[in-house]
C-alpha cells in the first residue's frame, strides 16, 4: 500500500454491559469495577488500513484461568457470569503489519462479599479440660471479599465499639490487618453470655448488601470430641461392603461431621449419612486412610482416622539360581540349585507360602532348606534351596502363596527341575537383522530364546537413551518378538534383546542386537503454494527434497493435472524447478511435481490462477453517512485494490449487497475505467438505505480470468450525529470517532486537550463551566475541552493540533490559491475562562504559525460558530490553543471543525444543493497520512 493511505492501527476500550463503577483515571490507569455474577463487556474500537487483526488476552489472573486456554480475536469480549479470579488487567492488541501493534489495556475489578465465619477461640493454654479455664474469650470474624471488608459486632441489638466496655476489646490481628476482627471478652461476666453478631460490609459498593452472621456463646460452649466406632486398620477382601461410624462425644453447639480421603477425593459410590460412610463393593483403589473431622467453629475441629486395607495377592515369579559357589550356569548333580517364588501381597504379614514337590507337601530339611526371606529386603519371597542335587531330586516343585485372612484365591507356581532345566541361550535368525521396513507399517523384531524354562525377554534400545514405543524404557516380551504398528522414522536403530531373572535361571543375562532400517518417502516444500499471475507473464515453480530414506535414486515428474510435463532423476542436487514463460488461459490450473524412491512419492502442488486479489475495505472514513433524510441515508463506500498489479487488469467490481440477516444478494456491477494504482482509495456511495437498518456488503473484482476473491464487511446507521453533506472537497470532524479525526496533542504545551461526552464524564466535574451537551445537543455525542481542574495554573497552555491538507492547485499552472471556508463551534462558559487563540501552520523551509483566530472571556453558557476565510499557498495545519484562566470555572471546549473547498458563505444557510447520489470530483484537499487519492467511480447502488 502507498505511505498515503496505508495507516498503522490505533486502538481504545470502550466497555459497556453492566459495570457499578468506571473509573477514567487520566494520569495512571483506567479500571472497570463489576460485580460477581454480572456480565463483562468490552469491545475494542481500532483504525488503521488494511484493517487490524484484534486480539484479546489477559494477564494477573489466576494460573488456573488462561482465559479458557486461547485467546479471543474479536472486536467485542463478553464473560458472563464472571468470577473473582477473572479480575486482572485485559489487553487488546491490533496489528496490520504497518508499525508496531497498538496496544490497551484496562484493568477489571471483580467485587464480592462472602459470607462471614464466625470463629470462637480460648486464650493460649486451650481448653484443659473445660472450655472456660481461663475464662478468656476471642470471637474472630473473617469474611472474603473486594474490596476489603469492614466488620461491626453486636451483642443483642447493642453495637459494639472500642471503649464502650471495659470487659470487651475489639482489635485486628497484626498480620491479617483488615481480613478479620477479633472481638475479646475478658474475664467473662454473666452478662457476656449472649448472642453476638458480626456484620461484614462492602459499603454498599456495586449494591453488594451487607451480611450478618450470629453465635451464642453460653456456660455450655464448648469445642467438638469424636470417637469411632471402627478398627483401626480395617482388613477387608475387595468386593465387601464397608461402614465406618463416627460419632460425637462432646461440643456446643452441635459439631457437624465430614469424612475425608488422604489420596484425594472420596470414592463416587460412597453413600455419607451423618456420620457414617459406606463403600459399597470395595476395590483395592479405594484402600488408604479415613478421616472424620468434627467442626462446630468454636476451638479446633476434632480429627480421628481409620486405615482401610484391601487383600490382594498378585504377579507371581520364579526364578533358578544355580550353585552361587561354582562358575558354571548349569544345574549339576551333586551341586546346589536355589529356586525362589515372589509375589506381591497386601497386607504382608498375612502372606504364607507352602512348597510341594510333585503335589505332596514339602517340610524344611537339612537337605531341602526353606526360607522366607527379610519382608524389608525383598518382600513377599520364599526360597526352597536344595542342597547336593541327587537324580532323586528331579521333579515338579511348587510354591504356593495364600493371605491368612481368606477370601483370596492362591497363586500357585510351577518351577521343573530336571536334566533338560538348562541356561536360556539368545540369537537373531540371520533374515530378521538388518530389518527394513516402511513408515506406517507393522513389524515384527525377532529374539529366538532357547533353554528351559524360557525366561521373559526384555527389549530396550541399545543405540540411544530413549523410550521404546509404548513409552516406557523397556518392553516385555514372553515369545521373543517384539511388534511394532505404525512405524515412524525416529524408529531407526539398534535395539537390544535380554534375558531377564523372571521366570528363568538367575544368571549373568543373555542379550543380543537387532537392527531395524525405516524407509520413508520423500518429504519436500512447498506443500502448497498458490500463484497468482496475469495472461503473458512468465512464473517458476520449484520443489526440493528436504529429507527421504532412502537418498539414491530419487526421480522426479512434473504434471498439470494428468498431464505429464517432464521427468528427471537428482544426481546431487536437491530441488527441481519447471517455468512457464508466458502464461495463456490454457497454463492455469493445479500443478504437482512428485518426488520418488522406493519408499513413495512426496507431492509439491502449485495453483497456477489468474484470480485478482481481495479488495480491502477502507474503514476509517471521515463522517461516512451522508445525505441523513428523514427514513433513509447514504453510505460512503471505500475501499483498496489488494495487489493490483500482480494480476490482469481489473475490469470491474461486482457489487452484492443485502440487509443484514436477509438471505439474497442483490448484486450490480462497477465498471472500472483504466489501471487502478496501488494504494488508490476507490469511493461509491450507496444511497436510499433504509434507516436505522444495518447492511452486508459484498465486493469482488473481475478481470478476463473471471472472479477474484470478495471482501464482506457490514455498514451501520449510527445517527448520534447531524452528518452534513458528504463531498470530497471537504473535511468533517465531530470528534466520534477513536482517532479524534488524526488531530494530535502538541509535544511542547503544558497540559493535554481531552475528549469528552456529556454521558461519561466524571461525577465530580466542575459546575458553572463547559458545556452540557455536544454541539448538536446530544448528551452521547462528543466534544474537545480543557480540564482547568487542580494541578492546572493560570497562563498555561493546551495545544490541539491537526492533520497535514495538502493543497492542490486549481489550474495546471498553479497560479491561483484555493480559498477554503474553515469553521468550527466553540463554548466559553465560566467566570474564570481564559483565551481560545487559532493558527495556520504553513509547511515550507520552515513551518510558520500565523495567527488566525481568536476569542478570550465568558461567551455564556451555548455554542457559537467561527468562519474564517484561508488561502493557504502550500500544505498546512490547523493548531487550537486553549489558555488557562484565573481559576477552576474555565473549561473551554470546541466541536464540529470543518474545511469546505471555496470561500464562506455570508448567509447561515447550509451548501446542501447537491442531488440524491450525486458524487464528487478527485479530492483536492488530501489528508496526510490517511488519504493520497479518492478515485471515484459515478454509479449509484
Amino acid at each position: 500500500l502507498s505511505l498515503g493511505l496505508a495507516a498503522p492501527p490505533t486502538v481504545r476500550i470502550v466497555h459497556s454491559g453492566l459495570a457499578c463503577n468506571i473509573e477514567e483515571e487520566r494520569y495512571s490507569e483506567r479500571v472497570y469495577t463489576i460485580r460477581e455474577g454480572e456480565t463483562l463487556e468490552l469491545t475494542c474500537l481500532v483504525t488503521g488500513h488494511p484493517r487490524p487483526q484484534i486480539r484479546w488476552t489477559k494477564t494477573a489472573g489466576s494460573a488456573s484461568d488462561r482465559f479458557q486456554d486461547s485467546s479471543v480475536f474479536n472486536e467485542t469480549l463478553r464473560i458472563s457470569n464472571i468470577q473473582r479470579h477473572q479480575g486482572g488487567r485485559y489487553y487488546c492488541k491490533a496489528e496490520n503489519g504497518l508499525g508496531s501493534p497498538a496496544i490497551k489495556s484496562i484493568r477489571v475489578d471483580v467485587y464480592y462479599l462472602d459470607d462471614p465465619i464466625v470463629t470462637v477461640h480460648q486464650s493460649i493454654g486451650e481448653a484443659k479440660e473445660q472450655f472456660y479455664y481461663e475464662r478468656t474469650v476471642f470471637l474472630r470474624c473473617v469474611a472474603n471479599s473486594n474490596p476489603p471488608v469492614r466488620y461491626s459486632w453486636r451483642r443483642g441489638q447493642e453495637v459494639l465499639l472500642q471503649g464502650s466496655d471495659k470487659g470487651v476489646e475489639i482489635y485486628e490481628p497484626f498480620f491479617t490487618q483488615g481480613e478479620t476482627k477479633i472481638l475479646k471478652l475478658k474475664n467473662l461476666r454473666p452478662q457476656d453470655y449472649a448472642n453476638y453478631s458480626c456484620i461484614a460490609s462492602v459499603r454498599n459498593v456495586c449494591s453488594i448488601p451487607d451480611k450478618m452472621v450470629s453465635f451464642r456463646l453460653s456456660n455450655k460452649t464448648a469445642s467438638p470430641s469424636i470417637k469411632l466406632l471402627v478398627d483401626d486398620p480395617i482388613v477387608v477382601n475387595p468386593g465387601e461392603a464397608i461402614t465406618l461410624v463416627c460419632v460425637t462425644t462432646g461440643g456446643e453447639p452441635a459439631p457437624s461431621l465430614t469424612w475425608v480421603r488422604s489420596a484425594g477425593i472420596l470414592p463416587e459410590k460412597t453413600v455419607l449419612n451423618g456420620g457414617t460412610l459406606t463403600i459399597p463393593a470395595i476395590t483395592s483403589d479405594d484402600a488408604g486412610t479415613y478421616s472424620c473431622i468434627a467442626n462446630n467453629n468454636v476451638g479446633n475441629p476434632a480429627k480421628k482416622s481409620t486405615n482401610i486395607i484391601v487383600r490382594a495377592l498378585k504377579k507371581g515369579r520364579f526364578w533358578i539360581t544355580p550353585d552361587p559357589y561354582h562358575k558354571d550356569d548349569n544345574i549339576q548333580i551333586g551341586r546346589e540349585v536355589k529356586i525362589s517364588c515372589q509375589v506381591e501381597a497386601i497386607p504382608s504379614e498375612e502372606l504364607t507360602f507352602s512348597w510341594f514337590k510333585n503335589g505332596r507337601p514339602l517340610r524344611s530339611s537339612e537337605r531341602m532348606v526353606i526360607t522366607q526371606t527379610d519382608p524389608d529386603v525383598s518382600p513377599g519371597t520364599t526360597n526352597l534351596d536344595i542342597i547336593d542335587l541327587k537324580f532323586t531330586d528331579f521333579g515338579t516343585y511348587t510354591c504356593v502363596a495364600s493371605l491368612k485372612g481368606g477370601g483370596i484365591s492362591d497363586i500357585s507356581i510351577d518351577v521343573n527341575i530336571s536334566s533338560s532345566t538348562v541356561p536360556p541361550n539368545l540369537t537373531v535368525p540371520q533374515e530378521k537383522s538388518p530389518l527394513v521396513t516402511r513408515e506406517g507399517d507393522t513389524i515384527e523384531l525377532q529374539c529366538q530364546v532357547t533353554g528351559k524354562p524360557k525366561p521373559i525377554i526384555l527389549w530396550s534400545r541399545a543405540d540411544k537413551e530413549v523410550a521404546m514405543p509404548d513409552g516406557a524404557m523397556q518392553a516385555e516380551s514372553y515369545d521373543g518378538i517384539l511388534r511394532i504398528v505404525n512405524v515412524s522414522r525416529e524408529m531407526t536403530g539398534t535395539y537390544r534383546c535380554q534375558t531377564s531373572q523372571y521366570n528363568g535361571f538367575n544368571v549373568k543375562p543373555r542379550e543380543a542386537l537387532v537392527q531395524l532400517i525405516v524407509q520413508y518417502p520423500p518429504a519436500v516444500e512447498p506443500t502448497f503454494l498458490e500463484i497468482r499471475q496475469g495472461q503473458g507473464r512468465s512464473i517458476t515453480m520449484s520443489c526440493r527434497v528436504l529429507r527421504a530414506y532412502p537418498t539414491r535414486v530419487l526421480t522426479y515428474e512434473w504434471r498439470l493435472g494428468s498431464k505429464l510435463l517432464r521427468t528427471g532423476q537428482f544426481d546431487v542436487q536437491d530441488s527441481t524447478e519447471y517455468t512457464i514463460s508466458s502464461l495463456s488461459r490454457d497454463s492455469y490450473g493445479i500443478y504437482n511435481c512428485n518426488i520418488i524412491n522406493e519408499a513413495g512419492a512426496g507431492r509439491c502442488s502449485f495453483l497456477v490462477t489468474g484470480k485478482a486479489y481481495a479488495p480491502e475495505f477502507y474503514y476509517d472514513t471521515y463522517n461516512p453517512l451522508w445525505q441523513n433524510r428523514p427514513r433513509v441515508y447514504s453510505y460512503s463506500l471505500q475501499w483498496t485494490q489488494m495487489n493490483p498489479d500482480a494480476v490482469d487488469r481489473i475490469l470491474a467490481y461486482r457489487l452484492g449487497i443485502r440487509q443484514a440477516g436477509q438471505q439474497r444478494w442483490w448484486e450490480q456491477e462497477i465498471t472500472v475505467n483504466g489501471n487502478i494504482q496501488k494504494g488508490e482509495l476507490i469511493t461509491y456511495n450507496l444511497t436510499e438505505l433504509i434507516k436505522p437498518e444495518a447492511y452486508e456488503v459484498r465486493l469482488t473484482p473481475i478481470t478476463r480470468f473471471g472472479e477474484g476473491d470478495s471482501t464482506i464487511r457490514v455498514i451501520k446507521y449510527s445517527g448520534k450525529k447531524t452528518f452534513v453533506y458528504k463531498q470530497m472537497r471537504e473535511f468533517h470532524c465531530g470528534f466520534e470517532d477513536g482517532n479524534i479525526c488524526l488531530f494530535t496533542q502538541d509535544d511542547t504545551d503544558n497540559f493535554d486537550w481531552t475528549k469528552q461526552s456529556t454521558a461519561t464524564r466524571d461525577t465530580k466535574y466542575t459546575p458553572n463551566t463547559g458545556p452540557n451537551a455536544d454541539r448538536t445537543g446530544s448528551k452521547e455525542g462528543f466534544y474537545m475541552y480543557i480540564e482547568t481542574s487542580r494541578p492546572r495554573l493560570e497562563g498555561e497552555k493546551a495545544r490541539l493540533v491537526s492533520p497535514v491538507f495538502s493543497v492542490a492547485p486549481k489550474n495546471p499552472y498553479g497560479a491561483t490559491n484555493t480559498a477554503y471556508c474553515f469553521s468550527f463551534y466553540y463554548h466559553m462558559y465560566g467566570q474564570h475562562i481564559g483565551s481560545l487563540n487559532v493558527y495556520l501552520r504553513l509547511k515550507g523551509q520552515t513551518a510558520i504559525e500565523n495567527p488566525l483566530w481568536s476569542s478570550s472571556g465568558n461567551k455564556g453558557q451555548h455554542w457559537n460558530q467561527a468562519r474564517v476565510n484561508i488561502n493557504p499557498p502550500t500544505s498546512f495545519q490547523l493548531i487550537f490553543e486553549g489558555i488557562r484562566g484565573p481559576g477552576i470555572e474555565g473549561d473551554i471546549a470546541i466541536d464540529d471543525v470543518s474545511i469546505v473547498e471555496g470561500e464562506c458563505m455570508k448567509s447561515d444557510q447550509p451548501a446542501n444543493n447537491l442531488r440524491s447520489g450525486a458524487v464528487g470530483t478527485l479530492a483536492h484537499i488530501r489528508l496526510i497520512p490517511v488519504i493520497i487519492l479518492m478515485s471515484v467511480l459515478s454509479h449509484q447502488r
